[in-house]
């Protein structure tokens, strides 16, 4: 398969938007952003045995790399409109672009996100992803938001996907719950839109909530003080590991995908009224302070140290 005939291959499964006026196959894609609107534009790259195991499952690959491109424009609180896709590849596999597509366009149908250019290239397994979406004026979630006395919020549960990656790096064949949560990790899109009007700040979590919460409130000004005892976690993860072990995989193994973000303290009730109608466990985990930097506390109000504070590229 010569590289125009993968190009036109990708073509004929993608579906089109009325707002995408040239798509695949030009020079460029050219694109109608509504009115009175802003442009939501988040890139994330993903190499292989960085970002995802070298033997994982083509469709799999595709749904996170969508995914996690997804969670950066929930995480400002956007609506999903477009996305291009750079494929570096070893070789011209039929097999796996279909099982690639498969996955990453499962999710974006889900999501209503016209796939309308990229690019192709033989090298190193690399898929690199940029995604647009739209908010109203104003209205975008942001980092540097938070306020002292807001209170610290999750969705779902911590440390999943850290322990499939802790499971596999041992070669044991691990928990399916645990490794789907990898693999094909949820992008919280519809919580992110119900979060505008809400959320002072938000952040999705990729390396840690140690990490992700410090990057909040770096940009805000603040500290916060976490609660160890109020991190959610799955009963997957609950047979997995216990105690520091547990704990060190919940704020500090990255993966999770997950939203976090910072709410004023009387809109507790209103914060679990949007978990029942968007249908998604929210936590609270603490608050924000004015003394900086991210604190964690036991039960005891002993603040605890985990072996590293989160995952980094470069170190």
């Amino acid at each position: 398969m010569a590289e125009f005939d993968l190009i036109a291959r990708i073509k004929a499964r993608v579906a089109d938007r009325s707002d995408v006026i040239v798509g695949i196959g030009d020079d460029a894609a050219v694109l109608q952003v509504p009115a009175g609107m802003h442009l939501v534009v988040a890139t994330d790259t993903l190499n292989a045995g960085v970002h995802f195991p070298p033997e994982t499952a083509p469709a799999d690959i595709g749904w996170k790399a969508l995914a996690v491109n997804l969670s950066d424009l929930a995480a400002m609180g956007a609506e999903p409109a477009w996305c291009t896709l750079s494929l570096s590849l070893p070789d011209n596999d039929e097999a796996w672009l279909d099982g690639f597509l498969d996955g990453f366009l499962d999710l974006a149908s889900q999501h209503r996100i016209a796939l309308v250019g990229g690019d192709t290239t033989r090298g190193p397994l690399s898929i690199s992803v940029t995604v647009h979406g739209f908010v109203a004026p104003g209205s975008a979630l942001r980092r540097d938001a938070a306020r002292v006395g807001d209170d610290v919020w999750v969705s779902g549960t911590l440390g999943d996907a850290a322990a499939a990656l802790a499971q596999w790096r041992a070669g044991d064949a691990g928990d399916a719950r645990l490794r789907t949560r990898l693999d094909r990790p949820t992008p919280r899109v519809v919580l992110g839109q119900a979060l505008v009007g809400m959320a002072h700040a938000c952040i999705d979590l990729s390396d840690g909530l140690l990490a992700d919460l410090g990057h909040v409130c770096r940009g805000s000004g603040t500290g916060s003080d976490l609660d160890l005892d109020s991190l959610p976690a799955s009963d997957a993860l609950m047979a997995f590991a216990d105690g520091d072990a547990r704990r060190a995989l919940q704020v500090a193994g990255g993966d999770d995908y997950e939203l976090c973000f910072t709410a004023p303290s009387d809109r507790l009730d209103d914060v679990q009224r949007l978990a029942d109608s968007v249908g998604v466990q929210l936590s609270w985990v603490g608050r924000i302070t004015a003394k900086q930097g991210v604190r964690a506390f036991d039960a005891d109000a002993l603040e605890w140290q985990p072996p590293h504070k989160g995952y980094e590229h470069f170190v």
